[in-house]
């Protein structure tokens, strides 16, 4: 897919060239970037992860549209194409109707499979899967209807505008900065979840399956790199084990919890993950 190939090369040159604003940047504007990287993350872990893929808890309107404008500042396809993709990785992980499946090597699955078309086994056996429950819920619908709009206002209008018009910040800095950079690193920082998390780490909970415990893909994916303990229990909420694990994706959704937004969060039980670990783990927790 050569629109892509070009697409991702003149992004990922743009984050190089971002980088060197850096020193003449105003502070805010890269405390500001950050923000909007903490809220693309979201987006994506929180909505169309946690929330739209796995159901793995309940999020009232007024969350459930933030999850989407943020989903939409992530620009990583719409809530709808995401959750479908991700529900067909997690029922045939590791094959050939996997998106991204990383026995085809780090490249591939981090993000060669947006360079080429899709297998066959993913477009066949994705299609006898069921996700009418994502577009019974008109806040999917509505992002999915305004997809194009909504990417261009949340991710680069609203991160280059709010640093020029409230502290007097360059254009040209705020976007290669707040937008282009921003943008490069969350997409990456999400790819790491495909590729590293699926190579490099322990698998305390299953030795048999690819996806590993990744402790730097945990704290740039803001919890996401627990990653064998997910493909284990894949309807709990956390995507990890509770306690003093970081987890800011939990956090955020326990605060929400605390606000009435968020209701039936789902947890695997004590008791199952001990027994899970003591029968196919591998030993190393």
């Amino acid at each position: 897919v050569w629109r892509n190939v070009v697409l991702m090369g003149l992004l990922h040159l743009g984050a190089v060239y971002a980088l060197s604003l850096v020193p003449r940047a105003h502070i805010l504007t890269l405390l500001w970037a950050y923000f909007c990287f903490l809220m693309t993350a979201l987006g994506v872990t929180a909505g169309a992860h946690r929330l739209w893929s796995h159901r793995s808890y309940k999020a009232k309107l007024p969350l459930r549209i933030f999850l989407a404008a943020a989903n939409s500042m992530a620009f990583q396809n719409d809530i709808y194409e995401w959750s479908r993709d991700h529900r067909v990785h997690h029922k045939y992980s590791e094959t050939d109707a996997d998106p991204h499946n990383a026995r085809r090597g780090f490249f591939f699955s981090h993000i060669g499979w947006l360079f080429v078309r899709k297998h066959r086994d993913v477009i066949e056996k994705g299609r006898k899967l069921d996700f009418t429950d994502l577009l019974d819920d008109p806040v999917v619908r509505f992002q999915r209807k305004y997809y194009k709009s909504s990417v261009v206002l949340m991710c680069f209008v609203i991160p280059t505008v709010v640093p020029w018009y409230l502290w007097g910040e360059s254009l040209w800095n705020a976007y290669f900065l707040a937008s282009i950079l921003r943008y490069t690193i969350s997409l990456n920082v999400t790819w790491l979840v495909n590729s590293a998390a699926h190579m490099y780490g322990n698998r305390p909970y299953d030795k048999n399956i690819n996806p590993r415990q990744n402790t730097l893909v945990t704290l740039g994916a803001i919890g996401e790199g627990f990653h064998n303990y997910h493909h284990t229990f894949p309807f709990d909420y956390s995507a990890s084990e509770l306690g003093l694990k970081f987890n800011p994706t939990t956090w955020f959704i326990d605060f929400m919890f605390w606000l009435g937004l968020v209701t039936d969060r789902k947890q695997a039980p004590k008791e199952m993950i001990q027994a899970r670990k003591e029968r196919t783990g591998d030993g190393s927790a």
